[in-house]
């Protein structure tokens, strides 16, 4: 399992990425905007492949004509909403997925611009819309990844589950290839541990 991406949604990007910077001491940049979704984000490194995705709604889009996707559609306090599992062939990820058990729905496309411009592009399980503690399925094909020019200084050192109904959510997970510990809680949270210059923190 290579974990891509985790998605920390926020009201306010600007407001995110201070927040992120007081907690784990590297200030997130670059990132971009999706156009026709709303959204907005900036990205932190937390290896070679994989990076933390801060994203809000943009106020320079007009509203979309349907929810904001990747959990951020009335978000009103900041917190992780998702996470994002790179697979190489992801019609047959899916496949595999739905005969164990899971759909996460059909294979779209997606793109954003990034802060030079450049225009990425990817493809996503349709999951991706509404996020949470299932992940979605991604590919990137021949984009550069978003990992490698993003700032570096963070380390993810574990990401776990918590949910009232583990059972559930771990028949999901094995559907996915998703190999993460499952804790039984009261409400649903994504709990990542991260390693940054102000030390080992948790964010969830």
């Amino acid at each position: 399992m290579l974990i891509d991406h985790l998605i920390y949604a926020h009201p306010d990007l600007d407001t995110a990425v201070a927040d992120i910077h007081r907690r784990f001491g590297v200030e997130a940049s670059g990132g971009g905007n999706h156009p026709g979704r709303g959204t907005h984000n900036k990205l932190l490194a937390l290896g070679p492949r994989t990076y933390l995705e801060l994203i809000a709604p943009d106020p320079r889009q007009p509203a979309p004509a349907t929810p904001r996707p990747y959990g951020v559609e009335g978000i009103t306090q900041g917190g992780l909403v998702g996470w994002v599992i790179a697979v190489e062939d992801i019609e047959a990820a899916r496949t595999y997925a739905r005969s164990h058990g899971f759909d996460p729905g059909p294979v779209m496309d997606g793109h954003r611009e990034d802060a030079t411009g450049r225009l990425l592009h990817w493809r996503a399980t349709a999951n991706a819309q509404v996020a949470g503690p299932i992940p979605f399925l991604i590919n990137w094909g021949g984009t550069r990844h978003p990992a490698v020019d993003a700032p570096v200084g963070l380390t993810l050192r574990s990401l776990s589950v918590e949910h009232p109904r583990p059972a559930e959510i771990r028949t999901a997970l094995a559907a996915l290839g998703a190999d993460v510990e499952v804790r039984r809680a009261p409400r649903p949270a994504l709990v990542a541990r991260i390693d940054g210059p102000h030390g080992d923190g948790e964010l969830r």
